[in-house]
């Protein structure tokens, strides 16, 4: 049955093996990152690592250099010292490669139906637009998508675009994912939603992944690890586990004793940054 928009769906299945085509991801290792726009330091001696299939959660100020680490290790900027490896690939063009960078904005484009929206990848890499369309069905039924291929972008929730943006992500088939606060344009009830959504769909769909939020709850509640940055030019002041896997339910997960004392210890850990 087709639901309205925005209305609460079935959570994708959990599953610890890997969706269509994909992996369970690649190793990030950054050592002595240093990134400056002219003369404005924007990234200094950063160090950072995350496993296959870790998601490692960055936190920290605005303006601090977050989106621009993710473009970085993305490819789409080379640092101004330091190194970035995904994986065997060390150069921006390898990198390129390897990576799926999903903005905060979700750039659906209004013109195509949200199937073709998230079969953008594949169609990109010489795929029928049939093939494209099959590889993303199966997606769209998993993550509770299924009656709304054929919507265009305008007709579509907040929640569900970012699903449809989230679904492209997938598709392109890349080891590593980079998120830039995805559910940042969301209202508190829809962003709550999402992220008990995107946790299940990341046990679903293994990959390593980098995720940016101003939401220290968010981040630990979505993230096996959290850095912490300080204030521009940003330097990792403090690194957070997860206290509770973040397949359990959200509710009960931020109500626990050990999260509540953890997002507290995070949220001092950035006042020190800050100063």
């Amino acid at each position: 049955m087709r639901s309205a928009p925005g209305a609460p769906v079935d959570e994708p299945p959990t599953s610890s093996a890997p969706g269509p085509g994909q992996s369970a991801g690649a190793p990030v290792a950054i050592s002595g990152l240093h990134h400056a726009f002219g003369e404005l330091a924007v990234l200094q001696a950063l160090e950072l690592e995350a496993r296959a299939g870790e998601v490692v959660g960055l936190v920290g100020p605005s303006g601090c250099g977050k989106s621009t680490l993710l473009e970085l290790v993305a490819g789409l900027l080379d640092p101004t010292r330091g190194r970035i490896a995904v994986g065997d690939a060390t150069t921006a063009e390898q990198r390129l490669t390897r990576c799926a960078y999903m903005p905060q904005r979700d750039l659906l484009l209004p013109w195509l139906s949200a199937i073709d929206n998230a079969s953008l990848a594949p169609r990109n890499r010489g795929a029928s637009r049939a093939a494209a369309r099959s590889k993303a069905a199966a997606l769209f039924e998993r993550f509770g998508l299924a009656g709304f291929e054929h919507s265009r972008p305008g007709e579509l929730s907040g929640g569900m675009r970012q699903r449809v943006a989230f679904l492209r992500t997938l598709l392109a088939g890349k080891p590593v994912l980079l998120l830039d606060e995805p559910f940042a344009a969301l209202d508190a009830i829809t962003r709550a939603q999402m992220q008990q959504w995107l946790a299940r769909a990341l046990v679903a769909e293994a990959r390593t992944v980098l995720l940016v939020t101003h939401d220290v709850e968010e981040a630990l509640y979505l993230c096996d690890r959290v850095i912490l940055l300080s204030s521009r030019p940003a330097v990792a002041v403090e690194e957070l586990r997860a206290p509770v896997p973040r397949r359990h339910p959200r509710a009960a997960t931020v109500g626990d004793p050990e999260f509540v004392a953890a997002r507290t210890e995070a949220l001092r850990a950035l006042e020190r940054g800050s100063r």
